[in-house]
């Protein structure tokens, strides 16, 4: 039988404090979505009227070839103008992405006592941590979501302090999917006509996080989200999906896929990763790539993982447009700051589309 929460503290700390999360909610029994996950009605993601949509995968693998500049062209494209993309011989061995989503399922399908020790207040390392939502004090509405967060130092920390069940699995993505990072970002200054030494492209992804993101199967996925609506934060996110799919992505200016304004369904694709922009690289090229604003829903039949790498910069970094992207549009967008005000004022608030990237506008622009 389902637990009694009384109130709605007594279902937040179940939930948060206790470290049982959304899976401790379902495993629970409950039979209905507690008013605590209910989206306002303009929130909530009506799957039947979104467009799916299976972007074409870009082959990295063409970038070694004669159709090189195509593929170029393809990368700036996307990122010009969806903010979203897929990628294919990507470098990452397909059996591996394969061990992600299986240990990811492993990690969440343990007994809560087990992954509340990563919580944030009792967590061995600040380099992990294990929550649920986003940031659930903030939140008119919690999100179905639990995850597990993991920030890279060096090789030999993430071994000793990320979570022995998914670790060396998780790290190994990691490893192969940087290279893959530098050369996107390389791509991509380049297209601006933007020479940037190697030390630079190294601050820009200096940061680097995993997380496992778990989306228990729902009673009601009409009503609730799995994330709201955002953008993210750093330079590029990698993302492997699961084959159930739900993520969605708002339309910034006309294209094949979709027209301004409509949210369209990023379809899994086996073996690809999915490649997003996120707010510094928008600025660092002045407003010419687009933090792709996007959410994820959720689903009555199955629990859904997702596994994303998020690259960043370093905290102390001052970030801005770049010169030479300034000098050729005449104007700057966005002003200069230092990474951690932005991961500040990111952190510090429930999700709201794009609303992040109002701390870096220029009232001019």
């Amino acid at each position: 039988m389902a637990p009694s929460f009384k109130n709605g503290n007594s279902l937040f700390d179940f939930v948060v404090r206790d470290g049982n999360g959304v899976k401790g909610l379902v495993d629970s029994g409950i039979s209905k979505v507690p008013d605590q996950y209910i989206q306002p009605q303009q929130e909530r993601i009506d799957n039947q009227n979104g467009i799916s949509h299976e972007l074409p995968p870009i082959d990295l693998s063409k970038l070694d070839g004669p159709n090189h500049d195509q593929v170029v062209e393809e990368i700036a494209n996307a990122a010009e103008k969806l903010g979203f993309f897929q990628v294919v011989n990507h470098g990452v061995p397909v059996e591996l992405l394969e061990s992600l989503k299986d240990v990811a399922h492993k990690f969440f399908a343990q007994p809560p006592e087990k992954k509340a020790i990563y919580c944030k207040d009792v967590s061995p390392s600040p380099n992990v941590k294990y929550g649920t939502s986003f940031a659930p004090e903030k939140e008119r509405a919690l999100e179905w979501k639990d995850y597990i967060s993991m920030t890279y130092t060096n090789d030999a920390d993430a071994l000793n302090h990320w979570p022995k069940e998914c670790k060396e699995v998780a790290l190994e993505f990691l490893n192969k999917s940087i290279k893959m990072v530098r050369k996107l970002v390389e791509i991509l200054l380049g297209k601006l006509g933007v020479t940037v030494e190697d030390s630079r492209i190294d601050a820009f992804i200096g940061l680097k996080m995993v997380n496992m993101n778990f989306y228990p199967a729902c009673p009601n996925p009409e009503l609730t989200v799995g994330v709201g609506r955002h953008s993210d934060m750093g330079t590029l996110t990698v993302l492997l999906q699961d084959g159930i799919g739900g993520l969605y992505v708002k339309v910034e200016e006309d294209i094949d896929a979709g027209k301004k304004g409509e949210w369209i369904e990023i379809s899994p694709i086996p073996g690809a990763l999915v490649i997003n922009v996120g707010d510094t690289l928008q600025i660092l090229s002045n407003g010419r790539y687009k933090s792709a604003e996007h959410r994820v829903r959720t689903t009555s039949t199955q629990s859904r993982v997702s596994i994303p790498i998020f690259t960043i910069p370093k905290p102390t970094e001052k970030i801005g447009p770049l010169p030479q992207v300034v000098e050729i549009d005449g104007v700057a967008r966005y002003r200069e700051f230092v990474l951690q005000e932005y991961m500040n004022n990111f952190f510090g608030k429930a999700h709201e589309g794009k609303k992040s990237l109002d701390f870096a506008k220029l009232d001019s622009a």
